[in-house]
């Protein structure tokens, strides 16, 4: 039995991870549009960011169309097929979990977020 439930939801994500895909690039928002020497201060910023995720989780598309909607160049790795940044993710942020956004600071030091919610609020309040 344990089987057949592994295969039947890995049948369901191979049907929907296109279709979830697809969706989220037909619907997807609209960067703001900012004066280039503004935009050039928040990408600045934004190089002290990584996101982790997987193409087709829900939860990673939801952080990536807010990224887009605050039009922010933020590095993205696939920790799913990426095994250096899966093993990244689990050596330094203690957990295979996406969305996942790593956070250094000026000193170098790193804080892991992992709750979309969170992150995205996180960005907002950074970036808006």
């Amino acid at each position: 039995m344990r089987l057949f439930f592994k295969y039947f939801f890995k049948t369901i994500r191979i049907i929907l991870g296109p279709l979830v895909l697809f969706v989220n690039w037909v619907t997807m928002p609209k960067g703001v549009e900012r004066p280039a020497e503004q935009q050039q201060q928040i990408d600045a910023e934004a190089k002290s960011l990584t996101l982790y995720q997987f193409k087709t989780c829900p939860y990673c598309i939801k952080v990536k169309r807010m990224m887009k909607r605050l039009s922010l160049n933020i590095e993205i790795l696939d920790a799913q097929y990426n095994t250096q940044a899966r093993e990244e993710l689990l050596s330094q942020g203690g957990k295979i979990a996406v969305p996942c956004l790593k956070i250094t600071n000026e000193q170098g030091e790193k804080t892991w977020m992992y709750e979309s919610a969170e992150i995205n609020r996180y960005l907002e309040q950074r970036f808006a």
